[in-house]
């Protein structure tokens, strides 16, 4: 027999499924605030790495060549989809005989 009464555990039964609840919400709530600040600095981060491209008349994969990436990679840059490291970035620079300030730059926001 247990020493405590039936109505004891279905309580605290409820108010684990609460906390649970409670985690969970408080998890999606810093997911997307984290989503928001991750989008944020992506759309201040800009790059000119297409149209370098275009002008040098090199494919997404004769870059990647040169820079010691993947093709997919490059396509994300491109795009702004992900955002180099600064290895990555100056490596991309020199391919293109350019300092790196004239192929990624801060986007100035207006607010």
């Amino acid at each position: 027999m247990s020493l405590l009464p039936t109505s004891f555990y279905l309580k605290m039964t409820m108010i684990h499924s609460k906390m649970q609840y409670i985690v969970y919400i408080l998890e999606y709530i810093n997911y997307n605030k984290f989503k928001l600040i991750r989008e944020r600095i992506s759309r201040m981060l800009v790059n000119n790495v297409r149209e370098l491209r275009a002008r040098f008349r090199w494919s997404q994969q004769d870059l990647a060549d040169a820079i010691g990436a993947t093709r997919q990679t490059v396509g994300l840059i491109e795009k702004g989809d992900y955002s180099p490291s600064i290895t990555l970035a100056l490596k991309i620079a020199s391919a293109f005989k350019l300092p790196v300030e004239e192929v990624f730059y801060l986007k100035e926001e207006v607010e």
